[in-house]
């Protein structure tokens, strides 16, 4: 089993800045690839960010290429999202996942999901 609790999601302007951090517990955490998803209200649930095991080969959206990044601390336990130059079309909310296959886009492949966060970027 793992838990997964994000945390950093907020109100923003456009233009600005926010970092999303994903704290997991249990003590196999390398054994897990972690993506980050996103969630409009009256949209699908949609695929951000992964990153593989030890975070040597990360996968981005394209809609978020060049301004967010993905990274994970396995000696904290913790996958984190830097959300940089945010447009209003970014506003959802944010939920971390976890899974042991690199199958990166595809929701339903994560086995342990966050229980999300708010991001609002404001124009």
């Amino acid at each position: 089993q793992v838990q997964l609790v994000e945390s950093g999601g907020g109100l923003v302007q456009a233009g600005g800045s926010l970092r999303l951090s994903c704290a997991a517990s249990g003590r196999t955490f390398s054994s897990y690839v972690m993506g980050w998803f996103r969630q409009a209200p009256g949209k699908e649930r949609e695929f951000v960010a992964a990153i593989k095991w030890s975070g040597g080969s990360t996968s981005c959206a394209d809609s978020v290429k060049g301004r967010f990044t993905i990274s994970r601390d396995n000696a904290k336990n913790t996958v984190y999202l830097q959300m940089n130059s945010l447009k209003p079309e970014d506003t959802a909310v944010y939920y971390c996942a976890a899974t042991p296959r690199w199958v990166v886009v595809t929701p339903h492949e994560y086995d342990y999901w966050g229980q999300g966060t708010q991001v609002t970027v404001s124009s």
